[in-house]
């Protein structure tokens, strides 16, 4: 009688566990497709390229230990010197000014202007396009001859306008410029989200409390839009580090080495001088200067959050 007493709730025990063993089947077919493809095509390299940075490898000759070789070579690299000092002169160029037009664009847009939607697709177009379009748009635009920008420069007294991509001095900006105009309408989206996630009971507050619309954006929209400007800021330092089609297409690293940035050096220590190790070493160089700078943003929002 015992036995017939407790074999049915075993057989339930038995069914209950092979419905979650199915249920877990089915859920893993779906997530190990796209697991493999990480692996294959992401982690698999990452790994690789680790362990290439400690290495000798030109892709033809045989793999020979290089220790710390690479990472020493480094400090007697000129062009890596002036890739780094151009990588961080794109980022500060390029990430704060990204933040500011793209809040001021979501500020804009966010009023109840007539066709505000038509401009929010305006400006978030360019981030859907195509990159090389866009990179060759600039360069027809900016082109020291026969572009527009300069035509009118020159019908408006300026003599000697910039040679833009084809200066020195000038080429890094434009770059900038173009980067800026690219991505902008990506952020604003983002703090479009952020601006509309305000209750509006924040704002009557402050302006029974007397506060102007300074105060109010001080003190009100500023604190609200921490979490998106911290995801902004994050994302587009990421980003910035990484640079490497617009800056290809646009002046290939140059003119000289201008514009010549980390992943470009990389690209070009890699796969024309197949000097693969040290490529590595680079590379692990930058993900490194971007883990940093990442754990700093990270303990700086707290201080952030804070002081608002």
């Amino acid at each position: 009688m015992d036995a017939i007493q407790l074999n049915p709730p075993r057989q339930k025990t038995i069914s209950a566990r092979r419905r979650s063993f199915q249920d877990n089947l089915i859920a893993y077919s779906f997530i190990v497709p796209n697991l493999l493809g990480f692996a294959i095509f992401t982690l698999i390299p990452m790994v690789f390229s680790l362990g290439l940075a400690f290495l000798h490898w030109d892709g033809a000759n045989v793999i020979s230990w290089a220790g710390l070789e690479n990472f020493k070579q480094l400090w007697h690299d000129d062009t890596f010197r002036i890739a780094l000092t151009n990588t961080f002169y794109y980022v500060l160029g390029t990430v704060p000014l990204t933040m500011v037009a793209a809040l001021g664009l979501a500020l804009l847009l966010n009023q109840p202007l007539r066709g505000r939607n038509f401009f929010r697709t305006t400006f978030f177009f360019p981030y859907v396009a195509s990159l090389v379009a866009v990179a060759v748009v600039w360069n027809m635009l900016f082109h020291p001859a026969a572009g527009p920008v300069n035509q009118l420069l020159m019908t408006f007294g300026v003599e000697n306008p910039p040679r833009w991509t084809a200066s020195v001095d000038w080429a890094m900006p434009t770059v900038i410029m173009a980067s800026i105009w690219k991505g902008m309408g990506y952020y604003m989206i983002i703090y479009l989200a952020a601006l509309q996630g305000i209750p509006s009971a924040l704002y009557e507050a402050a302006e029974i409390d007397g506060a102007n619309a300074w105060k109010k954006f001080r003190y009100v929209t500023l604190p609200m839009l921490t979490p998106a400007t911290f995801f902004v800021s994050i994302m587009l330092t990421i980003a910035s580090f990484k640079v490497f089609d617009l800056i290809l297409v646009m002046t290939g690293g140059g003119p000289g080495r201008a514009t010549n940035v980390l992943v470009i050096h990389t690209y070009n220590t890699a796969f024309k001088q197949f000097k693969f190790g040290y490529a590595s070493a680079i590379a692990m160089v930058l993900f490194i200067i971007v883990l940093v700078i990442t754990i700093v943003q990270f303990r700086m929002e707290k201080r952030w959050v804070n002081y608002m």
